[in-house]
Order: C-alpha cells, then structure tokens, then sequence
C-alpha cells in the first residue's frame, strides 16, 4: 500500500479502500451469515468526517512497490469505495468482478459508535464476512478507533471470527491516547499550515494595528492551538486544559481573558496583537451561556457541531463590547482555521510518518497481532492494545489532552501577553495597565484580578 494525496472534499464520510489478495485461492463458504472465510481480504476504513489530512492509500503502481508492501501477499487490486447509500447494504457483482460496500454514515456504521446497537454491529460484521475480510486497518481518530474496538470485540465474542484488527492513529487533534510526545498523523501538517496562516496574521495585525482572534480546529484537546499559538508567536492563546477540574466556565472568563491581553499590550504602547483560542473551549463553557448561542447542533456521536458555530464572531463580539464599555477603542478582525489545516498536502514529518504506520500495521497483522492501536516509539513498532487505550468510566477510547505542567506548555506560557498574578503587585507597571484600561488601580484589580487563577 502506498500513502499518496487525495482531494479532501471528495472524500467526505466513510471511504473504505479493498485489497484482495491472491496467495490463499478459494471462497467463502455458505451464505453470508457464517463465519469460515478462506480467502484472504484486507480492508482498510478510512474515517473521515474530520479530514485531518488528504492521506489514504492505493494500489502499488508497480511489481516492486507490491514485493515491499505486499509482505505475505503476492498481489493485490483496490477497489475505493465511497459512502452515499441510505443503508449499510453489501454489494458484489454475481459475475464475479469486485465486491464494492457503500456505508451511510449517519444510519449505520458511526451509529455504532454512540449506541453500539447490537444490530449495527451485525450488519457491519455481516458486511465484512460478505466481503470475505480477514484483516482490517482502520485510519481515523478516537471515535474511529472506538468503532474499530467495538467491531473487533463484537466479531470474536459474539460471531466467533477470527477478523484481525488493527487502527493507525489519524487526526489533526493530537488527542489520540499515544506516549507523550508522539503525534497522531496529520498533526504536524495542520500545525505547519496554521503557523503560516497566524505568522500571516501577526504581520497584518502590525502593519495596520488592530487584533486578530484566530480559533483553531480541536474538539476537545487545544494541542493543534497551543502548536500553532507557540511556533508562531501568537500573543496569547488560550486552551481548554486550563479550566479541566473546574466546574464549566462562563464566557464572560474567556472573554476577560482575551480583554486583559489587549489591555496589557496598550499598556506597553502596542494597539495589535494574535489571539489563538481552542475551539475545544465550547465544551468547557456553561451551558447557559452556550444556549445563547443561535446554532448549536450535534453530531452522530453526540458532540456538539463546532463547524456551525462561528466561535470565532462571537468572541469578537463579546471582546469588541467589553472593550467598548471600558471606553477603549479597538479594531478586531476574527478568524477561523480549521478546514484548510486539515486538507494541506503532507509536510515531510507526515509523508515518512504515515509511510512507516502502514509499514508498521501490515507488519503487526502479518505477525499474527491483532486488536491494537499502532504507534512508533523509539524507532520501534509498538502496539498499543484497544483496552488499555478505553476510558474505564466510558468504555470510549481516552483523550489525550495538553499537559498544563509540560514544559512544552510551560514555555509557551511563559511567551504568552496575558495577565498573570505578579502584574498586580503594587508598583508602576500596574499602575499603567490600570491607566489603559480607564479605570483606577482599585477598579482594575477588581474586575481583572480573578483572570489570574487559570
């Protein structure tokens, strides 16, 4: 198999690619419902209802690119195949040409993942015995990597196959349960794409001083804000781990947050300045304040829809209104990255990266392994099995999120314009941030100084 690019907005919702191999002749046996299959079927499920980035894989293009993926498989033919039918309905050609699967998305395969309906799982495990697969990669992020855990348990305790399972972590959020340090694919592409779109940003802000508020793709975890925030040299960014173990947060918090930065950079004579924000913070706001909001919907796994809010017009509004009342005049232009990180084509880190997972998976499924995450770690093929990748509370797969006490985290901190506790110890520079904001030292403390504590 060979990692190329494909267009992103092609290839929304489920793909699924077939490899079938031809080394074990023979059929499967009997109607669709039993579970001997005898000819080996590789199937590779793709999820992508978050393109982190436009990966997937092909066919070899030449006998030699086969010996070196193929392994213990001479050859082998892909069929790509695109989810657009109403229901999940196996399909194969009685004269004998490929069999194709097409998946509705909302009805049947990530329904599995939200109810875990015995019947969906049936019908997706029918589907694969129908197709003869004996092995499965699934690519995607912690809902895909869930599905793949509950199919996998499903089709050994409850159907007696031996289909063997194996998921490659992909997902721009970084927030996959992998060792500290180690990306999912994709991330470092988004990161590098959003750090020129903010570095573009802050020389804008510059020249015509005003302020940008830029949210940045991430569902829950703020790994690509905090990577873009950082490397950019954005002037604050603000991430959803800053608020875990707290009880939900009011908007009025965030929006503080981001005034404080404004005042603090008028205080030192500069009217521009970056702001990153993580849109995972929808999560961590009250819901009272997030009722507010005119468009809230949720998806299949019962996340809300952060596409069909414009988090980043909001912030503006509120910032814009608060910075009003306090009789300070700002530009403020807001910005949201998210669709364009994730459809990049591949920086180097994730061409080699991506290359050696697949590497990786066809190996462990080669070995005989089965059920398990694939990661790289110190250079060395190491499988991460499904159970110990579940939350025990949930039973869904766990969220990697940022470590507040990293030094990673520590030193973008330390880079941020934000208020921190010492800028309101007494003495001139508070003095001068009290100035800015109109108010007197009294005042200021009182209304800015509880920012401070997150």
């Amino acid at each position: 198999m060979i990692l190329c690019r494909v267009n992103g907005p092609s290839y929304i919702g489920i793909r699924m690619i077939f490899a079938r191999f031809a080394t074990q002749a023979g059929k499967r046996k009997g109607s669709r419902h039993m579970t001997e299959i005898t000819q080996k079927t590789l199937a590779i499920v793709c999820g992508a209802d978050q393109l982190p980035v436009s990966t997937a894989l092909s066919a070899p293009q030449s006998s030699k690119q086969k010996n070196q993926v193929g392994m213990y498989m001479e050859s082998m033919t892909v069929f790509p195949v695109l989810q657009r039918e109403r229901k999940c309905r196996p399909a194969h050609d009685r004269n004998g040409k490929p069999y194709t699967l097409r998946w509705r998305q909302r009805d049947t395969y990530l329904k599995v993942q939200s109810d875990k309906k015995e019947e969906d799982l049936r019908r997706v495990v029918d589907a694969l015995i129908e197709l003869s697969v004996t092995h499965l990669i699934t690519i995607g992020g912690d809902d895909t990597a869930y599905t793949a855990s509950c199919v996998a348990d499903y089709a050994m305790n409850k159907r007696g196959l031996t289909i063997s399972f194996v998921h490659i972590p992909k997902t721009i959020d970084n927030d996959l349960p992998l060792p500290e340090g180690i990306p999912t694919f994709g991330f470092e592409t988004a990161r590098s794409l959003g750090t020129q779109l903010v570095s573009n940003l802050m020389e804008d802000a510059k020249t015509t001083g005003r302020w940008f508020i830029a949210v940045a793709m991430g569902r829950t975890a703020g790994h690509l804000a905090l990577g873009i925030g950082k490397s950019a040299g954005a002037t604050v960014t603000v991430l959803p781990e800053e608020f875990l173990g707290k009880e939900l947060i009011p908007m009025s918090l965030i929006v503080d947050i981001l005034t404080g930065a404004i005042i603090k950079r008028l205080a030192s004579e500069r009217k521009y300045g970056v702001a990153v924000v993580a849109e995972g913070l929808l999560e961590r706001i009250r819901e009272e304040d997030l009722e507010a909001l005119s468009c809230i919907e949720h998806d299949d796994h019962g996340h809300v829809r952060y596409a069909e809010i414009s988090f980043s017009s909001v912030l503006k509004r509120e910032v814009q209104a608060n910075l009003t009342s306090l009789g300070i005049k700002m530009d403020i232009t807001n910005k949201e990255i998210g669709y364009e990180v994730r459809c990049a084509t591949p920086n180097a880190f994730d061409v080699e990266y991506t290359r050696n997972l697949g590497f990786a998976a066809i190996e462990f499924l080669k070995e005989g392994g089965t059920n398990a995450l694939i990661s790289i770690q110190n250079n060395m093929i190491v499988p991460i099995p499904f159970e110990d990748i579940k939350d025990p509370e949930t039973g869904k797969t766990r969220v990697r999120r940022v470590n507040t006490e990293s030094i990673q985290y520590r030193i973008a901190r330390q880079y941020m314009i934000r208020l921190e506790k010492k800028d309101f110890e007494p003495g001139l520079e508070f003095v001068q941030l009290a100035v800015a904001a109109h108010m007197s030292p009294e005042e200021f403390r009182e209304r800015f100084e509880y920012v401070t504590n997150y």
